[in-house]
C-alpha cells in the first residue's frame, strides 16, 4: 500500500474512495479504530453512499495519502454499516473532544488526528492542538501559510505523541494504554487536581476512580470546593467515605462541610468511628475561627516522657499526622505545658525528660479568635505550628503554616 509518512484526518474526511476502475465508491465519514501495540490502529474506513453507510477493511484499501484513496473492492462487496456505540470512531469519539496531556499536566482539545504509517498498517500517531489544526479543517492552511510567510511568520505545529495522552471517557478505555494512564497516577497531587479542575465532575470522578486510594485523596484535598463537592456527589457514599478516610482531619472537615448535611452524615456514617469523631469535632468550629482552621492530629506526649522513649512513640505516631514540627508537652492533668522541636529531640540526652527541654512561653490561641488573627501570630513568631487552646488549657488542636499560606494568598487573590 501507498502511504504517506504524514497525514491528517481532516485531509481524508469527506474524501472520495475509489474502487479499482477509479470509480467514485464514496466519501470518508468516519474511521474506525481498535487497540493496537504500540498505538491505536486504523482497522476500517466507514465509507458513506446515498446517505447510506458501508464499511471498507483496512486490508481492502491499496492507496492511502492525501491526494488518493482507492481500494481494491467494488461496491456490491461492502458490507452496510450501522453506526454502533461500542466501536470507537476517530472523529465521532476522538475529534474536538478533551483529552489530558499526561506529559504537560493539562487538558487540551482535539482540533485534529495525525494518523502514520507502521508495518503494513495505519496508527493514531499524534493530536493537534494548536490553531493549525483548526485552520486545517476549515480547508485553508495552505493559503494561511503562504500568507503569513509575506510577513515572514510560520504558524507552529502543536502536536502531541499519543504516548502521552489519557482519554477522559470510559468511552475510549479500549485503546487506553497503561502508559499514559500509569503517568497520570505518577503525576503530583496537585497537577491532577488542575486538570480536574477544568473538566466536569463526572469526568473527574472517572479520572479519580482511576487513582490509588491514597492518591485520590491527596488530589481530592487539592480541588476547588465546587469541584469537591461534584466528585463526591458522584460517587456512592462507601467510595466517597474511604477518600475522607486518607485525609487529615481538618480537610476532610473542610471538604465535608461544603457538602449537604444529609449527604455528610451519610459518609460520616461508612467512616471508622475514631476518624468520625475527629473530623465531628472540628465540624463544629466556625470555618472563619482558629478552631475551624485547625487540625487535631498532633503529637502530644506526657511531661515525665524521656526522650527516648519519645523518639520511639514517634516512630509510631507520626505516620499518623501530616505534619510534624513540634511535640507539646502536657501535665499530669493533660494540659499544654510547654513546647519542643524535633531538633532539641534529637540533640538532647536519651533519659533526658521532655519536661527538662521544652520551652514554656508557648504561643497559643483560642478555637474562637478569628483566622487573621492566627495568621499574624505565625508569622510574626515564625512559627511552624500554633497550638489552640481552650480556656481550661487543654490542647484542642494545631493550625499548620501551610493553612496560614492558603489563607494569606487568597487574601492576596481577593485584593
Amino acid at each position: 500500500m501507498a502511504f504517506l509518512t504524514e497525514i491528517f484526518l481532516s485531509e481524508i474526511i469527506k474524501r472520495p474512495v475509489l474502487d479499482p476502475k477509479g470509480e467514485d465508491l464514496g466519501r470518508v465519514k468516519d474511521v474506525i479504530v481498535v487497540k493496537g501495540d504500540p498505538l491505536p490502529m486504523v482497522a476500517a474506513l466507514i465509507v458513506e453512499r446515498k446517505k447510506n453507510l458501508y464499511v471498507l477493511p483496512w486490508n481492502s484499501l491499496n492507496i492511502f495519502n492525501k491526494r488518493i484513496l482507492s481500494t481494491n473492492t467494488y461496491l456490491d462487496s461492502l458490507a452496510l454499516y450501522d453506526l454502533n456505540p461500542d466501536d470507537l470512531l476517530i472523529e465521532r469519539d476522538i475529534l474536538d473532544k478533551q483529552i489530558v496531556d499526561a506529559n504537560g499536566a493539562k487538558v487540551v482539545r482535539v482540533n485534529d488526528i495525525k494518523l502514520g504509517g507502521y508495518n503494513d498498517g495505519a496508527v493514531l500517531m499524534a493530536i493537534d492542538i494548536g490553531v493549525r489544526g483548526i485552520i486545517r479543517r476549515l480547508g485553508v492552511e495552505r493559503s494561511c501559510d503562504g500568507l503569513l510567510r509575506l510577513f515572514h511568520f510560520s504558524l507552529p505545529r502543536h502536536l502531541i505523541n499519543w504516548n502521552y495522552l489519557q482519554p477522559l471517557r470510559s468511552k475510549l478505555d479500549p485503546i487506553t494504554l497503561k502508559v499514559p494512564r500509569q503517568m497520570i497516577a505518577d503525576l503530583h497531587p496537585v497537577d491532577i487536581a488542575e486538570i480536574i479542575n477544568q473538566i466536569s465532575p463526572e469526568e473527574g470522578s472517572h479520572l479519580i476512580k482511576g487513582l490509588d486510594v491514597e492518591t485520590a485523596a491527596e488530589t481530592l484535598i487539592e480541588l476547588k470546593p465546587e469541584v469537591q463537592a461534584g466528585i463526591l456527589t458522584s460517587m456512592g457514599a462507601e467510595k466517597a467515605a474511604d477518600l475522607i478516610e486518607e485525609m487529615p482531619p481538618d480537610d476532610a472537615a473542610d471538604i465535608l462541610n461544603d457538602l449537604p448535611i444529609e449527604h455528610a452524615q451519610e459518609i460520616l456514617g461508612h467512616v471508622e468511628k475514631e476518624d468520625a469523631e475527629d473530623i465531628q469535632e472540628l465540624l463544629g468550629h466556625d470555618e472563619d475561627t482558629a478552631g475551624g482552621l485547625m487540625t487535631n492530629a498532633f503529637i502530644a506526649y506526657g511531661h515525665e516522657t524521656t526522650v527516648a522513649e519519645a523518639i520511639e512513640r514517634l516512630r509510631h505516631d507520626a505516620k499518623e499526622v501530616e505534619n510534624v514540627y513540634y511535640i507539646y508537652v502536657l501535665d499530669r492533668k493533660e494540659k499544654l505545658m510547654g513546647v519542643t522541636s524535633l531538633r532539641e529531640i534529637i540533640l538532647a540526652e536519651p533519659d533526658c525528660y521532655l519536661a527538662d527541654i521544652i520551652r514554656t512561653n508557648v504561643k497559643t490561641i483560642l478555637p474562637g479568635a478569628g483566622k487573621m488573627e492566627a495568621a499574624e501570630l505565625v508569622a510574626k513568631y515564625n512559627l511552624y505550628a500554633l497550638p489552640v487552646v481552650d480556656d481550661g488549657g487543654f490542647i484542642r488542636g494545631i493550625i499548620t503554616a501551610d493553612d496560614i499560606l492558603d489563607i494569606l494568598l487568597s487574601a492576596g487573590h481577593r485584593r
